[in-house]
């Protein structure tokens, strides 16, 4: 099976975003880069370190002593953390490459730490936070926030200041419902997955790797078949890599279903250049 037919299994638009296997479809995302991966194997290593881990707890542990458990043995005693140095290779969003050299960017080390946490009784769930991707355990108490990348456990209060930084870095207004933290919005699955692919996007296309990005986009849209602008996306980059079939089939469906889109003159014309290279292909 193809790498992408085989992540189509996994995301069935149809599914239940929940039942969707986050490791093993992030895990997935590296095939497109590393082809002869073994995912198999880079589970069970994730199992293994759990299983480590699970064999230290006691029976009885509260769930806010798992979680202070995990911390320190996934950020001392594991050594993960963020990649401060590179914080945009594009390795640091492929699970193989984070396991092998513990270090990441705040959503992929989510995934290996709620991975780990989930095995040893850890209902840990992912935030999509502005900016910056965190992890989130429900406790009596009310809510626990962490930040995957340094391990740090975030106060009401540096969430809202994170908040406000966010905002205001993009001079955009802030939200006068800042203070109503705990309704942050808990990430999917799916929501994950576009948020990692989205990351790789932005990546390559400033690299202008444009196979690679072609590799992202097409996840994408298997992911968000509803998405027009998805496709229109991967429209542009076959544009980029002379596929001009591919190109007019994907742009064409665009204008299909957003015939007034700002940027929908700038598509027609753009079609029309490559209708042009199409028939000189016959």
């Amino acid at each position: 099976m193809r790498p992408l037919d085989y992540f189509a299994t996994l995301v069935a638009a149809d599914s239940d975003d929940d039942a969707i296997p986050l490791t093993e479809a992030a895990l997935a995302l590296a095939q497109d880069v590393y082809p002869a991966l073994d995912l198999g194997a880079v589970q069970s290593s994730m199992d293994h370190l759990a299983a480590t881990l699970r064999a230290r707890i006691p029976a009885d542990a509260s769930a806010v002593q798992r979680l202070r458990t995990l911390n320190n043995y996934f950020f001392n005693e594991l050594g993960f953390g963020g990649n401060r140095n590179d914080y945009y290779d594009p390795d640091n969003s492929y699970l193989n490459r984070v396991i092998e050299r513990r270090r990441g960017i705040p959503i992929s080390l989510a995934i290996v730490f709620m991975e780990i946490g989930q095995q040893i009784g850890l209902a840990l769930r992912g935030v999509s936070f502005p900016g910056h991707f965190l992890v989130k355990l429900k406790v009596r108490a009310g809510d626990i926030f962490l930040d995957p990348f340094s391990g740090q456990s975030l106060s009401r209060e540096q969430l809202e200041e994170r908040l406000e930084q966010f905002f205001d870095s993009r001079r955009l207004d802030v939200p006068a419902d800042l203070a109503l933290i705990p309704s942050i919005q808990e990430a999917s699955p799916r929501d994950i997955l576009v948020r990692m692919l989205r990351n790789l996007k932005g990546i390559y296309h400033d690299r202008k790797q444009f196979e690679r990005l072609l590799a992202v986009q097409e996840r994408l849209v298997v992911l968000l078949p509803q998405s027009a602008s998805e496709r229109r996306d991967r429209g542009l980059i076959y544009a980029q890599l002379e596929c001009p079939r591919a190109a007019l089939e994907d742009l064409t469906h665009y204008l299909l279903e957003a015939p007034d889109a700002p940027e929908a003159e700038e598509i027609r014309q753009t079609i029309a250049v490559l209708r042009d290279a199409s028939g000189r292909l016959n």
